[in-house]
């Protein structure tokens, strides 16, 4: 993950894009790109979704990769590790869904009995 963020940060840098890259503005793209991500899957049947052309399976990768772009940027200038972030929440998961109460449910933890 540090080499990706480190080709970032040198590309934000080679275009004086630093200026642009606030948590307010990357926040609000990765919103866009995740948008844009969904749009692929918006009236597919849950069939369709599993199994995406090569076409649209590539598109979709191209709106996956954006999606982790904005996301690393935003980490970055908010000096947050992405990848112990991730990790924190799964275990704050693994406390809320308790897997002998959460086993195919799709219940929210305060749901889950």
């Amino acid at each position: 993950m540090e080499k990706i963020v480190e080709s970032l940060r040198k590309f934000r840098m080679e275009r004086d894009w630093e200026q642009f890259h606030s948590p307010k503005n990357l926040s609000m793209a990765l919103i866009v790109e995740c948008a844009e991500l969904a749009e692929h899957f918006q009236w597919l049947t849950e069939e369709q979704s599993r199994n995406l052309s090569s076409e649209k399976k590539q598109a979709v990768k191209e709106e996956i990769g954006d999606v982790l772009i904005y996301l690393a940027n935003l980490a970055d200038m908010l000096d947050i590790d992405l990848l112990e972030a991730a990790r924190e929440k799964i275990e704050k998961n693994r406390i809320k869904y308790p897997a002998d109460q959460a086993r195919g449910k799709s219940l929210k933890y305060n749901e889950l009995e």
